[in-house]
């Protein structure tokens, strides 16, 4: 289930709860507090893609805290 995962807080990725540092952007800043959750796998085609600033295939959550 996606709600026991962490989100980083600076590019939205989905990271999986033992992550220290997020798998896209390695920042360490990452978060239990996020609502929403998308899979965008062809980013070059997705409005949403576009208008989150996705560039890379993978599950986003849509709003951090």
């Amino acid at each position: 289930m996606a709600s026991n995962r962490l989100v980083c807080r600076e590019c939205h990725r989905v990271n999986d709860p033992d992550n220290e540092t997020c798998d896209a952007c390695n920042s360490s800043s990452l978060t239990e507090d996020w609502a929403g959750y998308v899979v965008i796998a062809h980013p070059e085609e997705s409005q949403i893609a576009t208008e989150m600033q996705v560039t890379e295939p993978g599950a986003y959550a849509l709003k951090v805290r």
